[in-house]
């Protein structure tokens, strides 16, 4: 007999009843992660569904070919349309597939003796299949093969049915280029939606034969692809929406050059970069002539170095490097001398193209050999010699040189009268004086916007060569950004100056990075086609069409690379990596836009991926695309059946 409750208890019951009731009242009302993932609606057709506003159709594939090649679906994978695939693969005993074999060779083997018999015209088909089985036999003996249950569906998405039907074309035709062969899941389009979703369920339950050799051509990441563990974020891989994941630091040099017409976004993607890259621990140097680069400096806490004749910054290029390696410390005073070999001719007016063609170099023999003495007096003046314990005391200047070539015979006094300009003349203060910058910062930036455009390359020169002993001296992770670099490939010296550069860069963990955007002038240059093979990765932005056939030529790039080329939205280019390119849209947050956007918010939004891309041009083949494999299941399912 029931214990009868008393009503202390009846109330407690009822109150637990009550506040059940209200958590379930209250939960019915939270909003879960399954609510804000799931679609508004879903609406299942026999041929097709909606999912919300977008329309999707299922097809699974029925049939392969005899041979499939190595990467026969990167087609599919890389098409510039929304589509989900799933892979299902079910691993079958081996001892049940080779007793179905034995009973099929025998089958096949009796209906080409009833032939023979009979008189009738030999069949390859059986040959072949007799051949195929017994090989795989002989591999699934051995271990070296398996066999496998293989399903393979697709499921595409449109905006509307037209579009869905297009799309399903374009699918199949690509499918039956290599006589794969597919169908719609007709009636099942729920079914083949819940197997395409990332749940891992096989609802359609639609399997061929297939064994380990032709499964593996299967693989899906075929893609080019430049997504690497480690490194910072370039952009969006427009042929498959990844994401363009690298480290320059990793390849044969960090160097890169970057190409553009004016406003395509070339200063945009270095600033970019640059900044994350500092996210990484790397230091950044910039010669910026164009003031571009101070809002981004002053953002990071950077030094921003203002060079004119009006300003107190004064760089000395006698300076010498603090270099560590003995070897190195021997010969840093024969290497500065070269270097300001290379500077004196440029700021005595450089190499001059004569009228018929020849180059006319800005020094004649003799007059080198007199700067050559004139440089090492006045070294040795200021007490510097080849002896490494000597290269720490005061450095000479431009106007101690000056002094001693006016002072000595031959040629000494005419060049001294071409130099005056940059001791008491126009030029006066600027280069003439002891140094006192200081670049021990993350981000240094040399503006040179308010100097004369004679100037100019000269200014370049002797930042670059500062540069270039600060890296010798104290050798850590740096990149070395220096836009308009076609003012340098207009004299010669600076060109192979700058050529230097990249070639001994990696050397000191520095990534030169190369910007310009007179292409025919640069690429003109010897010793700028030099700087590009010397460059691991290269950056290919919007260019006018005559620049575009030189980068075809140099490039090698397709029609169709070179047709786009041209007409690449802002942000929009080709990005090489190594033996890898990729169509990559460059992108960046709010915020970064924010630091190093100059130019019109409409411009700025250009920047972002389009919503419909494109179709954006085939990635480049593979250079060894492989051997056919055999697949012994392309036949009907039910031959082999396990």
């Amino acid at each position: 007999m029931a214990k009868k409750l008393d009503p202390i208890d009846i109330a407690a019951q009822q109150r637990a009843k009550e506040q059940q009731e209200v958590e379930q009242a209250f939960l019915k009302g939270v909003t879960t992660l399954r609510d804000l993932i799931a679609p508004s609606s879903l609406e299942i057709h026999s041929s097709h569904f909606r999912l919300g506003t977008k329309y999707g159709r299922t097809l699974y594939v029925y049939g392969y070919p005899r041979q499939i090649y190595t990467g026969w679906l990167s087609s599919i994978i890389n098409i510039d349309e929304v589509l989900d695939i799933s892979m299902f693969v079910y691993p079958v005993e081996s001892q049940v597939v080779l007793n179905n074999l034995r009973k099929k060779v025998t089958q096949l083997e009796a209906s080409m003796s009833i032939n023979n018999e009979k008189g009738r015209t030999r069949d390859p088909g059986i040959e072949a299949a007799i051949q195929d089985a017994e090989e795989l036999r002989d591999q699934l003996q051995v271990g070296a093969e398996r066999f496998f249950r293989y399903g393979l569906y697709v499921t595409l998405y449109a905006d509307s049915l037209d579009e869905l039907s297009f799309v399903q074309h374009k699918i199949e035709t690509i499918f039956g280029q290599q006589l794969v062969f597919s169908k719609v899941a007709s009636s099942q389009q729920e079914q083949g939606l819940n197997s395409t979703v990332p749940q891992m369920t096989d609802q359609l339950q639609i399997r061929r034969n297939m064994n380990t050799g032709a499964i593996s051509t299967s693989f899906p990441f075929t893609s080019a692809d430049l997504t690497d563990s480690r490194g910072i974020l370039y952009g969006i891989n427009m042929h498959n929406n990844g994401l363009v994941i690298f480290d320059r630091f990793t390849l044969e040099n960090a160097n890169m050059v970057v190409f553009a017409k004016s406003g395509a976004g070339k200063s945009f993607t270095v600033k970019i970069e640059a900044l994350r890259s500092m996210m990484t621990g790397a230091d950044v140097l910039i010669i910026d002539p164009e003031n571009e680069y101070q809002k981004l400096t002053d953002a990071v806490g950077g030094s921003y170095v203002r060079l004119s004749l009006n300003a107190d910054t004064r760089i000395n290029p006698f300076d010498l490097p603090s270099v560590i390696d003995t070897d190195e410390a021997d010969d840093a005073l024969r290497a500065n001398l070269v270097t300001l070999h290379g500077l004196l001719r440029l700021m005595l007016g450089g190499s001059q193209i004569a009228a018929n063609g020849a180059v006319m170099p800005a020094l004649s023999p003799a007059e080198e050999a007199d700067l050559d003495q004139g440089l090492i007096d006045t070294y040795a003046r200021a007490g510097i010699t080849s002896d490494p314990l000597t290269h720490h005391s005061t450095p000479p200047t431009i106007s101690d040189l000056y002094d001693t070539l006016l002072h000595m015979g031959g040629s000494g006094p005419q060049l001294a009268q071409r130099l005056r300009k940059y001791t008491t003349g126009t030029f006066a203060g600027i280069f003439s004086q002891q140094s006192n910058i200081d670049i021990n910062n993350n981000m240094v930036v040399f503006n040179i916007r308010d100097l004369e455009d004679e100037l100019r390359p000269v200014a370049m020169y002797i930042v670059l060569s500062h540069i270039w002993n600060i890296t010798r001296s104290d050798q850590r992770r740096r990149m070395l950004i220096v836009d308009e670099a076609w003012q340098l490939m207009k004299y010669d010296d600076s060109a192979n100056f700058l050529f230097s550069l990249a070639k001994r860069a990696r050397k000191y963990q520095l990534g030169l990075t190369t910007i310009t955007q007179d292409v025919e002038d640069f690429m003109g240059s010897k010793m700028g086609r030099a700087i590009v093979a010397n460059s691991s990765m290269q950056l290919l932005l919007k260019q006018s069409s005559s620049a575009v056939d030189v980068l075809s030529d140099v490039f090698k790039l397709t029609e169709e690379e070179k047709k786009r080329l041209a007409n690449f939205p802002v942000g929009q280019g080709l990005f090489f990596a190594g033996q890898n390119h990729v169509h990559i849209q460059i992108v960046a947050s709010e915020t970064e836009h924010g630091l190093v956007s100059t130019g019109a918010p409409a411009q700025a939004q250009q920047m972002q991926p389009p919503q419909n891309p494109e179709q954006p041009p085939a990635p480049p083949a593979p250079s060894q695309p492989g051997q056919p494999v055999v697949n012994p299941g392309y036949m009907n399912p039910g031959e082999y059946s396990v």
